[in-house]
């Protein structure tokens, strides 16, 4: 075990380290460039299509064109991105790279608009029909559709990491958090939390994307809505520090910050690597998991998905993670050496005495519950991939099974193996969107052009 620790410490140092998140900037920087900063331009049509997307009293859910519709398609990659990188790994992003990280998180954020509008422009344009009628696409399918048979390896390389990853990051170490938050607030027993877990997502899991989708489209926006409003609350306490808070934001995130009190002080290099290391791991961008539910969206066009899935970035870092780091920052907490979700929950506790640490118990619970629901799908798309239609349920049985071992677990090295693996992930993805760039670019202008191009069209042979 300690020769494993050890090689997958030594990996996992090279694809979480300088060269991957420079990799990770620069497709992003390049699509968001060759995009002319559409992402950012269009922002207010992706949220006009967004409400048009939801699903209607009397429509039709039969549309051949996908099986969940284009609101709940973003509400389901939502709800894997939404979780504890908005409340543990803001605190620790402003606990080891100052409050200069924030705006780190803010321009990778923008970047990663253009990389998830690739995305989801790609899995909807090169996405298949399986043998049970079901729309399934993502990275591996757009390489495969995309980049043609010889680059196949590539693909199976993405569906394997995903299908691992998934029982680590959207897994067992979801539920690891939320029995150690509700043991240490309630006082609830791990294994109490992990059975409850897996009745209820293997009752959701069990169902299919489908049933993800509408326990996704209902939960997602009550959690994110409620958590906003409890962050306004605590920012409404903590008013006459707002102003402060930003001023350190953008101050530090070009000046280093001398240590005080707990806080050991953190270089502009810090900033930077804290900053945009946590906001991908927060939103996603170009890890490829995204695209995985927006393929199954009910749509003709792949441009229009492509302008509702970069909302998920601006949602999970400009909105939410936003709140969480001005509540961090507006209290003293966080200069006292705390880090992680405790440094969310002692700030939340400062404005809001007696309920504060509940109220982000509370929050961690559920967001890393629609994590498992989100993952869960996931790595079940990319196991089909490697292994047939006729896996799905083997697969869905084991994600559910291994929800209460998690919770019970030491996840030291799982965790370890999980973050590597869902590095690893990215690497294909951002091979294939680099390569597809010119079809992102091409269907963009036809679309603004005002010419429909379907999903399907002229693949190549």
């Amino acid at each position: 075990m300690e020769t494993l620790t050890s090689l997958f410490t030594a990996i996992n140092g090279v694809v979480w380290g300088p060269l991957m998140l420079i990799l990770l900037l620069g497709v992003g920087l390049y699509l968001q460039l060759g995009l002319k900063l559409m992402p950012i331009r269009k922002l207010g049509l992706g949220f006009s299509l967004l409400w048009q997307g939801r699903d209607k009293p009397g429509a039709d859910a039969s549309d051949k064109h996908g099986e969940i519709s284009p609101f709940n398609a973003l509400m389901t990659s939502l709800s894997a991105t939404i979780g504890t990188g908005n409340i543990a790994g803001v605190a620790t992003a402003i606990a080891l790279g100052g409050p200069g990280a924030v705006f780190w998180m803010w321009i990778t954020a923008l970047v990663g608009m253009a990389t998830k509008f690739a995305e989801a422009l790609l899995a909807v344009r090169y996405r298949e029909t399986d043998s049970t009628g079901n729309h399934v696409g993502g990275p591996m399918f757009y390489i495969k559709n995309g980049l043609g048979k010889k680059w196949m390896w590539l693909g199976g390389a993405f569906a394997f990491f995903g299908a691992v990853a998934a029982f680590g990051i959207g897994n067992t170490v979801q539920s690891n958090s939320v029995a150690d938050a509700l043991d240490s607030t309630f006082g609830l027993p791990h294994w109490i939390t992990g059975v409850v877990i897996m009745v209820l997502a293997g009752a959701v899991i069990l169902g299919g994307i489908k049933r993800i989708a509408k326990v996704a489209g209902k939960l997602v926006p009550i959690m994110a809505i409620a958590y906003i409003s409890a962050g306004i609350v605590v920012l409404i306490v903590n008013a006459s520090e707002i102003g402060s808070a930003f001023s350190m934001i953008f101050y530090y995130a070009f000046n280093p910050h001398a240590a005080m009190g707990g806080f050991a002080g953190a270089a502009v290099m810090a900033a930077i690597r804290f900053g945009v290391a946590r906001g991908i791991f927060s939103n996603e961008a170009g890890l490829g998991s995204a695209p995985i539910a927006h393929a199954a969206a009910r749509t003709k066009n792949p441009v229009r998905q492509g302008l509702i899935a970069m909302l998920g970035t601006f949602i999970d870092t400009i909105i939410v993670c936003t709140i969480t780091a001005l509540v961090i920052l507006t209290s003293t907490v966080w200069i006292d050496g705390e880090e992680g979700a405790s440094l969310t929950a002692l700030s939340f506790e400062a404005a809001l005495p007696g309920i504060g640490n509940q109220i982000v118990s509370i929050a961690l619970a559920v967001f890393a519950f629609t994590t498992i629901l989100g993952w869960s799908f996931y790595g079940e798309k990319c196991f089909q991939f490697l292994f047939g239609t006729r896996s799905i349920m083997l697969y869905r049985t084991l994600f559910v099974l291994a929800i209460p071992l998690g919770a019970m677990a030491q996840l030291g090295f799982i965790w370890l193996m999980a973050d590597t693996f869902n590095a690893m992930m990215a690497i294909p993805n951002l091979i294939a969107l680099a390569l597809l760039s010119p079809m992102v670019f091409k269907l963009t202008r036809d679309y603004f052009d005002g010419k429909e191009v379907l999903p399907g069209e002229d693949l190549p042979k």
